[in-house]
């Protein structure tokens, strides 16, 4: 019996010596499969000619890989794939994607990918990736050399599917539409994990340069709280009809006529000569015999229903959310807490004071205090991986020794310094 090992990769490259390797240790080139998009036909100008003499063959370039390919895989081709657009593909996928001899698509990639023993769900994730511009491998191996196989494919350049389908769904996707336009391979984005092929789920903050700036951007999970039906148990009632045995006793009659003849010798009278005429005489014997009759009465009925309980039942859970901890860095390594480094973020502090107690009287100076106080949190490593509302209380206590009774006043302004100087605001 054989099992279908299956992974994308980050360039054709990789996907080349992952084929190459799995040649050689002994895999059969017709179980093994390769399909990679096109789109920018970089591909496509290698599938029909041999590469051996051709300069943007030599060395390591992208038409050394596709004839390398050639060689090891049969069956490599150039095809249109619906939802995709332009590929290349060898082995039993492009035999499943192909017409014979006239490269006509007679069936979608979904259907080839579920035919090399991938369940649909998953080939739509795989189909995507392709879409996306990710090289695919799938080597159909023996049940005892599943192991050997997935080593060999665990190399540097493996897309981790779990985790890059996770952003898709994050952005809305939901499975691989045929009608869809095909990507350009040169935008994709992927995420590779280079030690194995499970999927890791970690948080990671992506970091894009853009001349001279530097933009980290701030991931934070939101929890949704869903509901759905679960089986507990429940109850089955079956009705069957059956016969049951059933004795009554009932009395019967039954009549009998008697004939009885005896000899006389007496004169006849008048009356006797009277009777002498032809007569019959006829009696009937009856019988009773037991009839049986049946009437359906109803004796009992049997109710089935479902109660229904309500009970509110409180979920925990984490999310997770990128800390961007902004120090200002001089002559000691990291900001001190002093007037200057606080001029840094003053124009802001300006801007939140307009928005929010401008229409209070009084002006900026009566807020500095806060901000500043703010501000000295944020920069103090006594604080540092806490949040607001673990340290209020603390902080609360430490202003009002100063400012006696005035924390409700100005505590917005402490809290926004502190979030901002955090890079959180």
């Amino acid at each position: 019996m054989t099992k279908t090992v299956i992974g994308t990769y980050a360039d054709m490259q990789t996907a080349s010596a992952v084929v190459s390797d799995l040649v050689d240790a002994g895999f059969h080139r017709n179980s093994i499969s390769v399909i990679a998009n096109d789109a920018n036909k970089q591909y496509s100008s290698y599938v029909d000619h041999d590469t051996a003499g051709d300069d943007t063959a030599k060395g390591a370039g992208i038409g050394a890989v596709i004839g390398g390919l050639g060689g090891l895989l049969v069956g490599l081709g150039a095809l249109a794939i619906p939802g995709i657009g332009p590929v290349i593909a060898a082995g039993p996928i492009a035999a499943a994607l192909a017409g014979a001899g006239v490269g006509a698509v007679t069936g979608g990639i979904i259907g080839a990918l579920v035919d090399l023993g991938i369940p649909e769900e998953s080939a739509h994730v795989y189909a995507e990736s392709v879409r996306r511009g990710n090289v695919l491998v799938a080597a159909q191996v023996e049940d005892n050399r599943v192991d050997e196989a997935s080593r060999i494919m665990q190399r540097a350049g493996l897309i981790d599917i779990e985790h890059e389908s996770a952003g898709w769904r994050a952005s809305g996707w939901n499975r691989f539409d045929d009608q869809a336009a095909a990507t350009d391979r040169s935008i994709s984005t992927r995420s590779v994990d280079q030690r194995t092929p499970v999927a890791n789920t970690s948080s990671r903050a992506n970091t894009v340069k853009t001349g001279n700036d530097e933009t980290i951007d701030v991931v934070e999970e939101e929890i949704q709280i869903g509901k759905r039906a679960v089986e507990t148990g429940g109850v089955r009632v079956t009705s069957q009809v059956r016969e049951v045995p059933v004795e009554e006793e009932v009395s019967l009659r039954k009549e009998h006529v008697e004939v009885e003849r005896r000899p006389v010798n007496r004169p006849a009278s008048s009356a006797d000569l009277n009777a002498l005429r032809n007569e019959t005489i006829e009696v009937r014997e009856t019988s009773e015999e037991a009839v049986v009759a049946k009437e359906a009465r109803v004796v009992e009925e049997v109710r089935v229903r479902k109660d229904v309980d309500e009970r509110t039942e409180k979920v925990r859970d984490t999310v997770r959310r990128t800390e961007v901890e902004v120090e200002q860095l001089g002559t000691s390594g990291r900001a001190s807490s002093g007037y200057s480094a606080f001029e840094t973020y003053a124009p802001d502090f300006r801007t939140h004071y307009k928005t929010t107690y401008s229409n209070m009287g009084g002006n900026f100076d009566r807020y500095q205090p806060a901000y500043q106080y703010g501000y000295t949190l944020a920069t103090d490593d006594r604080y540092k991986g806490r949040n607001w509302r673990d340290i209020e209380p603390e902080v609360r206590s430490a202003w009002n020794t100063q400012n006696q009774g005035t924390w409700e006043d100005f505590k917005d302004a402490v809290q926004y310094s502190w979030d901002k100087v955090r890079g959180k605001r």
